[in-house]
């Protein structure tokens, strides 16, 4: 799984740099300001990667409340998240 999120964010780089701590090397963490090709490889605009966090599971794209779901049911320390969040009734609010 990758993550791709924005360094150059002060909220963004805190709350990565906890979730790096978890040290899961089934995810890559993508910085999308370093200047590489990341537009070409998600099709998703520059500006569409800088405002939300993007997760790529089994070679899909996805984007903001729902990436962070796919992030936390791969965290065992973080799979309580998504387990609760996951519920339809409470993601339509999250």
């Amino acid at each position: 799984m990758k993550v791709y999120y924005n360094n150059s964010c002060k909220i963004c780089k805190t709350e990565i740099d906890f979730y790096k701590k978890q040290k899961i090397d089934e995810i890559q963490w993508v910085d999308i300001t370093d200047g590489s090709s990341v537009t070409k490889n998600t099709g998703k605009k520059s500006q569409t990667l800088l405002r939300r966090l993007h997760v790529e599971e089994n070679g899909k794209i996805i984007g903001g409340a729902e990436a962070f779901l796919v992030l936390w049911k791969n965290m065992p320390k973080y799979r309580f998240l998504y387990r609760i969040l996951k519920l339809p009734i409470i993601f339509s609010i999250f």
